[in-house]
């Protein structure tokens, strides 16, 4: 559960911020540049990402190393201590998600009437006002319906990166809830509950989704359904 609330609180809004940065480039070409640079690491196969991860945080590894260096220890696997397993795989969401993310919102973005700028420049609104009072209640509707999506998934957190890095090392921090039934299932055979574990996950992300969902009706005005 910990590592999906911190990958949402985390990874949620990255692409949002994100989004509002780029669309305050005034330059096309550095802005085409950005955007693309971006996108590249979402087309990276989760295999070699997470062999590059386990690879650089492992003992003596590049990471490790400087993290070493810098807190006068030895160096450690990473991956082996609580904190830094989530860290480092929420870092990674984000570095392969960040810009394939934040299309969405560029593309709301884009839909955003340029003469409420104009009328908000007029009445002496600075590029932080127009971004409170403007860009984000216009995009709002679209990061309603982004967060009610994803809280039906807070506690299906994808298992292959997860699996690419874990160990029986650390087992108690890095397993969630598609590790487990996995390893009931595939590896101890324990179908039964491998089953009801499965079963128990999907009925709180739909409770979840449709709780999220009806509190961002009543709030907002804007649902899924």
């Amino acid at each position: 559960m910990a590592i999906g609330v911190l990958n949402l609180v985390v990874n949620f809004p990255a692409p949002i911020i994100f989004a509002l940065i780029l669309n305050e480039i005034k330059n096309k070409y550095f802005k085409k540049i950005v955007q693309t640079i971006s996108y590249m690491p979402y087309f990276v196969s989760a295999v070699v990402a997470c062999g590059i991860v386990v690879d650089f945080t492992e003992a003596g590894g590049a990471i490790s190393t400087f993290v070493a260096s810098i807190t006068g220890s030895e160096p450690q696997n990473l991956l082996n201590q609580g904190t830094n397993f989530w860290l480092i795989y929420v870092l990674q969401n984000m570095w392969q998600g960040l810009g394939y993310g934040s299309i969405i919102y560029i593309s709301a973005l884009s839909a955003i009437d340029q003469e409420l700028y104009e009328a908000a420049a007029i009445d002496g609104a600075g590029k932080w006002l127009q971004c409170i009072h403007v860009t984000i209640p216009g995009i709002l509707p679209m990061i309603i319906m982004m967060l009610i999506m994803q809280m039906g998934s807070v506690f299906s957190v994808g298992a292959d990166k997860i699996l690419l890095m874990y160990s029986p090392a650390n087992y108690n921090f890095a397993d969630v809830i598609n590790t487990y039934v996995y390893r009931m299932g595939l590896v101890q055979s324990d179908y039964g509950l491998s089953t009801a574990v499965g079963l128990f996950n999907s009925i709180i992300g739909t409770i979840l989704l449709i709780t999220t969902n009806q509190i961002a009706k009543k709030l907002a005005g804007t649902s899924m359904f």
